[in-house]
């Protein structure tokens, strides 16, 4: 297997310095997809005026956030410095929003920590104008934990809606597998249990996701260096579910850019930030990444592998389009 990963990018801070100078942004750049019309800012999330130049006008339909869940650019805060933080992004995310829209937001729950940032962030989220739809629960496959406690495998997603909001049903029989047993009735004299009655080998998806696969890195998906990383299949329900096509997708935290992918695939258009331009880079090469080979990832391997060559194709075109938001807002 090739292996030539990238190490974590919040903890390696000379790798990431070595990076910055391949990457095609700066703060306050934007960068417009001239095929689908994608947008991705290297912009802070709490900049209202900065977000609605990426915006330039445009709403969404939905918004999937993935904040870090215990830092402001890199740095540990305190509860209450975060929840302060998350404040003003989700005051700016529901400015752009439609009157009907979908909000998603992963969040952790530190269980050495009295479950933080969770419990604060949802209390914060009933001082906006939104209503809680549903609280999600993605398994994961690789858990932690110690000898003295339960391994935690598990990832929350918090679903919120402003209006009434569409919501694809249909979108929602997946593949995920009749695992679970029982719920034991009699029909016709029979005693019978759930797996017997139905006549589909798969089930309309609930709130505890089983099928999602755990990003890692032998999946081609995986994106080294981004410690984050959510699964494609994850963002491809949620836009499927809670999105029309042409629709656009905001998404504050690109990180690997798997919510710009998966809104590409999905034939959406996504406007996504991240205050970090090796993150800016890494989610516009992982764009263009799949449009020449179909690949969604590096598997074992890195975004900048090739970096001298994809430099090259990009100062050559003439089609790629940035611009630095001071320009935008003259």
């Amino acid at each position: 297997m090739h292996n030539n990963p990238l190490p974590r990018l919040d903890e390696d801070s000379e790798v990431r310095q070595r990076l910055l100078k391949h990457c095609r942004l700066k703060a306050g750049d934007i960068w417009i997809d001239p095929v689908s019309g994608h947008r991705v800012g290297c912009i802070d999330a709490t900049d209202s005026h900065a977000v609605a130049s990426l915006m330039d006008g445009c709403q969404a339909t939905l918004a999937i956030h993935d904040p870090p869940y215990n830092l402001i650019a890199f740095e540990t805060r305190s509860v209450e410095e975060y929840i302060a933080w998350c404040r003003k992004w989700v005051l700016t995310s529901l400015r752009h929003l439609t009157e009907d829209c979908s909000l998603y937001v992963w969040l952790g729950a530190d269980q050495k920590n009295h479950y933080q940032p969770l419990p604060d962030f949802m209390i914060m989220m009933r001082d906006f104008p939104i209503h809680a739809r549903s609280f999600i629960t993605v398994r994961n496959q690789r858990g932690y934990g110690t000898q003295r406690n339960w391994m935690a495998v598990r990832q929350e997603l918090l679903y919120y809606v402003r209006g009434k909001p569409m919501f694809n049903i249909g979108a929602e029989y997946t593949d995920i597998p009749k695992a679970l047993k029982g719920y034991y009735k009699e029909v016709g004299g029979k005693v019978t249990e759930n797996l017997q009655r139905g006549k589909s080998d798969t089930i309309r998806a609930g709130n505890v996701w089983l099928d999602i696969q755990q990003v890692f890195y032998r999946l081609q998906e995986n994106v080294s260096g981004c410690y984050a990383q959510k699964p494609l299949k994850s963002i491809r329900r949620i836009i499927d579910a809670s999105s029309r096509k042409s629709d656009i997708i905001v998404d504050f935290f690109a990180h690997s850019g798997t919510t710009l992918l998966a809104a590409e695939m999905a034939e959406r258009r996504c406007f996504t930030t991240d205050i970090d331009p090796v993150f800016c880079e890494i989610a516009i090469r992982r764009l263009e990444h799949f449009r020449a080979n179909g690949q969604t990832g590096w598997q074992n391997g890195h975004a900048f592998e090739q970096d001298k060559i994809a430099l090259a194709a990009a100062e050559n075109s003439v089609e790629q389009t940035i611009f630095p938001i001071q320009a935008m807002l003259i």
